[in-house]
């Protein structure tokens, strides 16, 4: 594995895994805009989870490389989805936040 997939990769694992945590902690800066999207509460704690799970599959796949794929895979669905949500909501300018995120999940894959 190269530097740059390492790197690339614990980049998009942290990046993963802090948005994930900050929607378990009810961190108000992600989770006013999840009520302003009418994301119901009811699925915070999971979209939480779901984030922080392709973080350790992101790492995981240092040692497994097709878990880390599928973890990247399933990161980048994952904020595709929020960037269709973002969208519905009209929010057009919130657009940028989850495209961040995506990005370093989508170099893996590039990458791998």
């Amino acid at each position: 594995m190269s530097t740059t997939v390492t790197v690339v990769t614990a980049v998009a694992a942290f990046m993963a895994g802090f948005s994930g945590v900050a929607v378990l902690v009810r961190a108000g800066f992600v989770v006013g805009p999840l009520a302003a999207y009418g994301v119901p509460r009811a699925w915070w704690n999971r979209l939480g989870a779901v984030k922080v799970a392709g973080a350790g599959g992101l790492l995981v796949g240092y040692a497994v490389p097709v878990v880390g794929v599928l973890a990247a895979v399933g990161l980048v669905l994952y904020f595709t989805g929020a960037v269709v949500t973002v969208l519905r909501a009209r929010a057009y300018g919130h657009v940028p936040f989850p495209l961040v995120y995506m990005a370093p999940a989508a170099a893996v894959l590039i990458l791998a």
